[in-house]
């Protein structure tokens, strides 16, 4: 059986990810066949579609997980990305408790929560129908963001809120509610990332963020993340299109 990526974020080991927002599930297939252990599969900032959302994760290979990142914290978009078959959820913008206690509902199914019963992909179109309401909440996981400096503030009480089985940092976002967008490595910004870090390291609840750098991924184990997003795949395509480009240009 598939590893859950519950199961990831209690291993020892750190996942690595990628974020992926071209309509096209070959991304996904190659992404997965290339080794990395989760994809964010993100609805907040792409045009993707519930349908192409269900092809990318029909598309994933072996032990990756598929993780989609809806739109907003809202119970519908929350239960129609896991009834795709999603392996877990990314709510964005997560900045109280109650916005955590709402999301939290969302992803399970009752008695913890207040997930409506449906039949899709996820429940083997019905054929896996008991199975799956059986242990989805075990293995389906709820991570939520942080990525506003109001979350920061009241970064005691969310985390505190049960049912949260992971936190993923925005530092872009975050930084820009701070007033710093995109100076992500500016030494207020750094600290209320650390902040977050020290937090979640403290309940026991794995930490993740995104990085567009793969050489952060060191530093980034060190201080406690346990999952990590590196790059893009529109990102890996230019950047990989120009390093040739440039090459090719400094020759002619």
């Amino acid at each position: 059986m598939k590893t859950s990526f519950t199961q990831k974020l209690r291993s020892p080991s750190p996942s690595l990810g990628t974020l992926v927002s071209l309509p096209a599930p070959e991304v996904s297939e190659m992404l997965s066949l290339a080794g990395f252990d989760w994809l964010f599969i993100d609805m907040e900032h792409s045009t993707l579609s519930l349908a192409e959302v269900q092809r990318h994760l029909q598309a994933i290979r072996g032990e990756c997980s598929g993780l989609v990142r809806v739109a907003e914290n809202n119970p519908i978009y929350i239960q129609q990305a896991l009834d795709l078959g999603a392996d877990g959820v990314i709510v964005p913008a997560v900045n109280s408790a109650e916005e955590a206690r709402r999301a939290v509902q969302a992803a399970n199914y009752p008695p913890t929560g207040t997930r409506n019963v449906g039949i899709g992909r996820a429940h083997g179109y019905g054929l896996a129908f008991a199975d799956y309401v059986a242990t989805a909440n075990e293995t389906t996981a709820l991570i939520i963001q942080i990525e506003h400096i109001d979350a920061v503030r009241n970064l005691d009480e969310i985390l505190a809120v049960p049912g949260i089985d992971g936190v993923f940092i925005g530092p872009y976002d975050l930084s820009g509610s701070m007033n710093r967008l995109g100076d992500v490595q500016h030494p207020d910004v750094q600290a209320a990332i650390q902040t977050i870090k020290t937090g979640c390291v403290a309940r026991g609840i794995p930490v993740g963020i995104f990085t567009r750098q793969p050489e952060a991924i060191t530093a980034e184990i060190a201080s406690g993340t346990r999952f990590i997003a590196v790059g893009t795949d529109a990102g890996f395509i230019w950047q990989s299109g120009k390093a040739v480009v440039d090459g090719f240009r400094s020759l002619v």
